[in-house]
């Protein structure tokens, strides 16, 4: 285990210590300690590390992860795991806004709640949230899963494209062409993966789906990979 205290560290070796590891390292396991809320931490990492923050994080922490693993033990603020392409990055307090916003890959777990705008213009990355999510969440949703074993806020799926929304809880209110649909055998397949990828014991029957009616623009199904 390499631990890098951030009172002796600055921010900027910190990031460029975990983002110069390669894919072959033999130095996997890395702990940050004392980390006060910093911004921009563990962003661009991309070597299969497993970094453990030991407290609460700022702005965009996790930004631009691949293949990482990233834990937080603490909360985090606005944009943690933004534009994520791989990787799992791990929360088990609450999140900010727009978390995982433009994620491609990878999988998001937040242990806690997460604020407004959860997974806004989500590109592919898979979302677990233990808790609730605020309003506007999924906000034009191209593409991946969004789980909430919550409640969910106003206009959830907001101009959403084909991101698919499994809600245990009560929604607020669905966004613009967001509606409940049906829960077929392969979404309940999906939801239980997902479930167990991210060590939550709950029962996907229990779950409805939402997703995209199809009426804001023009969509072609066999083109649904390209969104």
């Amino acid at each position: 285990m390499q631990t890098i205290d951030l009172e002796a560290t600055g921010l900027r070796d910190l990031n460029a210590t975990l983002q110069a590891q390669s894919a072959d390292t033999n130095q996997t396991a890395w702990e940050i300690v004392n980390a006060k809320g910093s911004h921009a931490l563990a962003v661009g990492l991309d070597a299969p590390i497993d970094v453990t923050v030991k407290g609460s994080t700022g702005y965009y922490c996790g930004g631009m992860n691949k293949q990482a693993t990233i834990r937080i033990h603490g909360s985090a603020g606005p944009g943690v795991a933004e534009n994520m392409m791989s990787g799992t990055v791990i929360i088990e307090g609450d999140a900010s806004q727009y978390a995982g916003a433009t994620g491609h890959g990878g999988l998001l777990v937040i242990k806690g709640n997460a604020s407004s705008r959860c997974g806004i213009s989500m590109k592919g990355i898979d979302i677990v949230v233990q808790g609730n999510i605020g309003h506007m969440s999924a906000f034009m949703a191209q593409s991946g899963n969004l789980v909430v074993c919550g409640n969910a806020g106003d206009a959830l799926g907001d101009s959403l494209y084909e991101a698919r929304l499994f809600v245990r809880g009560t929604v607020k209110s669905l966004g613009a062409d967001c509606i409940e649909k049906e829960m077929r055998p392969e979404h309940l397949e999906i939801l239980r993966d997902l479930l167990d990828r991210a060590g939550i014991d709950a029962k996907p029957e229990e779950f409805k789906r939402y997703g995209s009616a199809r009426k804001l623009y023009n969509f072609d199904v066999d083109n649904a990979s390209a969104y």
